[in-house]
């Protein structure tokens, strides 16, 4: 697990809350992020706003250079409709509690591989769609192509993974309970 935030204090309250279950890395800065990961992290918890690189820009580096683990934003950004067209796992706005960030990191890490690719994209749109129905309103949602086009990809996902995944509904139902917003 690599925990990135340019507050010190805040990646280290992160890891803290983490070491249990995972080992953990801290960078303080974005640059520093993308020199610490390699392939034996297998997941990141990622700030947006950070004054040497925007976690968007550190984001987007991690996918080009092809690691493909869970990414979880962590953040006090607002979001808006662009977070649609990012590559991450999950949203979550702080401060986040310890029971949100842990089920969070179950729920991403916890898919066999058989059903990670589909379900990780769901799970995805998801996390995406219901922060945006949350922090924007019904007008700004419905000048959205791209939310409507993440709404319509969602509902042709659900019927497949839930023939093969088993507790999908239970799935869906617990990891939506995970408090995204502050």
């Amino acid at each position: 697990m690599l925990v990135v935030d340019d507050e010190e204090d805040v990646a280290e309250t992160y890891a803290l809350r983490l070491e249990a279950n995972y080992e953990t890395r801290i960078a303080t800065g974005g640059k520093e992020a993308l020199e610490l990961i390699d392939d034996s992290v297998d997941a990141v918890l990622l700030d947006r706003r950070m004054p040497d690189m925007h976690g968007d820009d550190v984001l987007a580096a991690l996918r080009e250079r092809g690691y493909d683990c869970p990414v979880i934003m962590a953040t006090a950004v607002d979001p808006d409709l662009n977070i649609l067209e990012m590559d991450f796992d999950d949203y979550l706005c702080k401060p986040i509690f310890n029971e949100t960030l842990q089920n969070t990191l179950e729920k991403h890490l916890d898919t066999g591989p058989d059903e990670k690719s589909e379900l990780d994209t769901f799970l995805s749109l998801i996390s995406k769609i219901d922060v945006l129905e949350t922090e924007l309103t019904r007008a700004e949602l419905a000048e959205s192509e791209e939310y409507e086009r993440a709404k319509q990809r969602a509902n042709e996902l659900a019927p497949r993974l839930r023939e093969r995944v088993e507790d999908f509904d239970e799935l869906v139902a617990t990891y939506r309970d995970i408090e995204r917003e502050s």
